[in-house]
């Protein structure tokens, strides 16, 4: 590296209320020539290279855009298989995690799902209607609301079993079992796990 020449990117991360780490959107770097500073904010494109400033905005060069997009479509791929049980996606994931593991907290549900307490309170209101869960004061400490799946609830995984194996074939005929070990990993990457 040139004396005269010294740079350092810092990435910034964006945080969400609950304080947990998103995408790192934003890079600043900063390059030092003799004693004059050059501060300037450059964006990255979907590869992690700088962009021109011009080209920051397009659409093309957005991780979150790719992101936004898959996520939508795998949720709708899940609507038809999900519908003869009576589930929303976001039922089928609460169901799953109660299916590994019953009798807890909103709050640790909430953790578990990345679902704040707005999102997960009504849902799980709807999902008690049903007759899928109960929802009972902790007799620990009275503020804490416990969730258990019921008989119907438990019984349903039954009828759920067949939905990854659906899934999978929703999935596109070059999507190798490779694709999807390596998008899962750099998914919980990107979630900070």
């Amino acid at each position: 590296m040139n004396a005269d020449r010294k740079r350092e990117t810092l990435m910034t991360k964006d945080t969400t209320a609950d304080g947990a780490r998103t995408l790192a959107k934003n890079a600043e770097t900063v390059e030092t020539t003799g004693a004059a500073e050059n501060v300037r904010t450059a964006n990255m494109d979907n590869t992690g290279d700088t962009v021109d400033p011009d080209d920051a905005l397009k659409l093309e060069n957005q991780l979150c855009f790719p992101l936004y997009a898959a996520a939508r479509s795998v949720v709708s791929a899940y609507t038809p298989l999900l519908k003869p049980l009576g589930l929303t996606y976001t039922q089928y994931i609460v169901m799953m995690a109660l299916w590994e593991r019953d009798d807890v907290t909103v709050g640790e549900l909430g953790k578990r799902l990345r679902l704040d307490n707005g999102t997960l309170t009504p849902l799980l209101k709807k999902m008690e209607k049903a007759g899928l869960v109960e929802r009972n004061r902790s007799a620990e400490d009275e503020r804490r609301v416990k969730i258990t799946l019921t008989d119907k609830g438990r019984d349903m995984k039954n009828g759920a079993g067949r939905v990854p194996a659906e899934m999978r074939q929703c999935m596109p005929a070059d999507f190798t079992p490779e694709d999807a070990r390596t998008l899962y990993a750099l998914l919980y990457k990107l979630l900070g796990d």
